[in-house]
């Protein structure tokens, strides 16, 4: 053998060494995960046991509750005086009260619903209505508005100013219903001083069969006389503080010297003062 050859003997004793050294970490491994699982194991039992005695304890305390609630019933029973049966019929009764009123209420909502209808339906009818009266309304515009196309205009004695007049009482009420004039109707006989309106008027002299007539006209403290005019000729007039244009119209002529027809004044003329009763 050369003194440079390994022996035998010190290998084995290395190797030895290495399996030795290895197990005793794999021994204090496991030591160690066996505490780490002790540790743990530990807790969890003493958990476990904590929400066992917390169990128990809630058990207790519903086994205590239901006793109470049990004496609080029984208690209350007593007090009201109502035995089960009782409870029951006044249970009963009271479903009772509740279908009767739910009952009424749907019946109240139905008459509801029915007057609704009724009134919805009256609507209709007064729409309807309204509707006839705006073409009766319409027609009777056009109506009067034909009945205006006949009326005569005629000059008057100022400057030549053209109106409408009326012949006869029935174009006077035409005339009425324009709504742009004032009329009022007059007679007068022969000598009498008769106010119309906020005038007076006097017939002087009348001819019935050349149907002329003299009128004498009293307005502001002044006379305006219309000498042998012709029936259904306007004679005209201003009067008022701010001048305002006044018409009369004589239509007939009667035999014992008297005469009729109007007067007319604008909308915003002057009224006669009401008498005091």
């Amino acid at each position: 053998m050369s003194e440079f050859d390994t022996p035998p003997s010190r290998s084995i004793s290395g190797a030895m060494i290495g399996v030795v050294a290895a197990a005793l970490l794999i021994g204090l491994g496991g030591l160690v995960w066996s505490y780490v699982l002790s540790g743990r194991l530990t807790r969890q039992e003493t958990a476990l046991t904590h929400a066992n005695e917390q169990n128990a304890q809630l058990a207790a305390d519903l086994r205590e509750t239901n006793a109470r609630l049990k004496v609080a019933s029984q208690e209350m029973g007593q007090s009201l005086g109502l035995t089960q049966k009782q409870l029951e019929a006044r249970a009963q009764e009271i479903l009772n009260r509740e279908q009767a009123d739910s009952r009424r209420l749907e019946s109240a909502q139905k008459a509801t619903s029915q007057q609704v209808s009724a009134v919805s339906s009256e609507v209709s009818t007064v729409k309807t209505d309204v509707g006839g009266v705006k073409t009766d309304v319409a027609k009777t515009q056009s109506d009067l508005a034909s009945a205006v196309s006949q009326l005569t205009s005629m000059k008057g004695d100022i400057n030549g100013h053209s109106t409408l007049i009326a012949r006869t009482h029935d174009e006077l009420e035409i005339l009425k219903h324009r709504g742009d004039r004032n009329y009022v109707e007059f007679t007068l006989n022969k000598g009498d001083k008769k106010p119309v309106s906020t005038v007076s008027l006097e017939l002087k002299k009348s001819d019935a069969k050349k149907s002329r007539f003299t009128l004498e006209v009293y307005a502001d403290d002044k006379k305006y006389e219309k000498k042998d005019r012709n029936i259904n000729e306007p004679l005209q007039f201003y009067t008022g503080k701010d001048p305002m244009l006044y018409e009369i119209v004589v239509n007939s002529i009667g035999a014992k010297n008297q005469i009729s027809g109007y007067l007319s004044t604008p909308k915003n003329a002057p009224v006669p003062p009401t008498v005091q009763q």
